[in-house]
């Protein structure tokens, strides 16, 4: 189909359209589903012509999930539709066809109309790239849509699909108070949001506060409950992942995705498929996902780039892009599991958003981390002052100090070494993560 001719006049592309799209809402974030909806009619409804939906909200480790869904599906040759957010270097990283990243010509196509459709009228960016997102998974032919949540779920744009064939909650913290509210019943009352009537929901592990909240919202939707440590579980063992539910156990391996945490993600994968019973998934299937699934800016380790050579000689250089409590909690984990078995000391390169509780995330790491050094988040006007920033993690009891950017950050720890060299990982931001695996030279693809 092409486009209606857009009154702004020709875009040069994505890049272009998107920056024009961005001024029809004054705000950046506005949670309602109206608008959505109102955009989604004028487009005929592709929400309604999608193939099978599994939906996937939560505060940390929906990416990795959706990646360990995506590997396990792709492992018995069924086309995959993805659709996450935020990217981290391209606009392009959000939207997945049958297997790869949509082009930009595809990608400007869907944008136009989009935006001839909604003619003007407001609307946030992620609501009109999310109709967008609907028009390219209606037109090229899958099996399955993982759609992932952009934030909370009950008025999140994504929450348009009447009848996903599963509904997933990873686990959920403290983070975006602003929009979700400032307890873990008001946060866990949005991520719940998803449920649908007699539509299975998983659960992954979760603090007795947040899924108290999350029974109660699947019972009023007579939605069969698939809690972890209720109707599955899963750990590890012998370093084997051990999965058990009232079907069976499987002895799976290990997952490649670094920190104890993927071991919860996996199992949560692998209850899901197991919990919406369409997907002819095969044990070897999920031991292939498992072991292939692959995602940026988590755990990332960087053995090559161009900011290796800014670090000290020997060096091991990591990236995640963990920015509130639950995933200062979950990655200072992995690094104490690295630290058990191959002990480096540890310093932290943090540049964060204003908004984020950076004590609350540092935390993790007192007597994991021996420096953290503070940089600002590139080209993001909400970012913290990295003196802020400073002042906190000193605060903690941290050697803290400043530097101008992540180049500068390490360049200064080559002035004075340390023995043997350092693990450094830097973290705090996911805005932060792609403006440094775009600078190393090394964007997801």
């Amino acid at each position: 189909m092409t486009p209606a001719p857009d009154p702004a006049g020709p875009s040069s592309g994505p890049d272009a359209i998107l920056e024009r799209l961005s001024a029809l809402h004054p705000k950046r974030i506005d949670l309602s589903l109206d608008r959505v909806r109102r955009l989604l009619e004028a487009l005929d409804h592709p929400e309604r012509r999608l193939p099978h939906v599994i939906h996937v909200a939560g505060t940390n480790g929906k990416g990795s999930t959706l990646a360990f869904l995506r590997a396990m599906l792709e492992a018995v040759g069924l086309r995959v539709h993805v659709y996450t957010s935020p990217h981290l270097v391209r606009f392009n990283e959000r939207i997945r066809l049958a297997g790869s990243l949509v082009s930009d010509a595809a990608l400007s196509q869907a944008l136009e109309r989009a935006s001839a459709a909604n003619d003007g009228a407001p609307i946030t960016l992620f609501e009109i790239t999310t109709a967008a997102a609907f028009l390219l998974f209606a037109d090229v032919p899958a099996d399955v849509l993982l759609l992932e949540v952009g934030l909370g779920g009950r008025l999140d744009a994504t929450n348009v699909i009447d009848a996903p064939v599963a509904s997933v909650i990873t686990p959920i913290s403290i983070d975006h108070v602003e929009f979700l509210g400032p307890t873990l019943s008001a946060i866990a009352g949005e991520k719940a949001g998803i449920i649908k009537r007699n539509v299975p929901v998983v659960v992954a592990e979760q603090t007795p506060e947040a899924l108290a909240v999350i029974e109660r919202a699947a019972a009023r939707q007579r939605a069969p409950l698939f809690a972890c440590g209720q109707h599955w579980s899963v750990h590890e063992e012998s370093g084997r992942l051990v999965y058990a539910d009232e079907d069976g156990l499987l002895d799976l391996p290990r997952p490649r995705l670094v920190g104890a945490h993927q071991i919860g993600n996996a199992g949560l994968a692998v209850a899901a498929l197991r919990a919406a019973r369409r997907f002819p998934v095969t044990a070897a299937a999920l031991e292939a996902g498992i072991r292939g699934a692959d995602w940026p800016a988590r755990m990332q380790r960087l053995p090559a780039g161009t900011l290796i050579a800014h670090a000290p000689e020997g060096a091991e250089l990591w990236l995640d892009g963990g920015h509130n409590p639950g995933g200062g909690a979950v990655v200072a984990g992995a690094l104490a599991e690295l630290e058990e078995r191959y002990p480096r000391p540890l310093v932290l390169v943090v540049g964060m958003l204003a908004a984020k509780d950076v004590s609350a995330f540092l935390a993790h790491f007192v007597g994991l981390a021996r420096e953290v050094i503070a940089v600002p988040v590139p080209q993001s006007e909400a970012g913290m002052a990295p003196e802020d920033l400073a002042a906190a993690a000193a605060h903690l009891g941290f050697s803290a100090s400043v530097a101008r950017d992540v180049e500068a950050a390490l360049d200064g720890l080559t002035a004075y070494p340390l023995s043997p060299p350092p693990r450094v990982l830097i973290c705090g931001s996911l805005y932060l993560a792609g403006a440094v695996l775009a600078r190393n030279g090394t964007p997801p693809v």
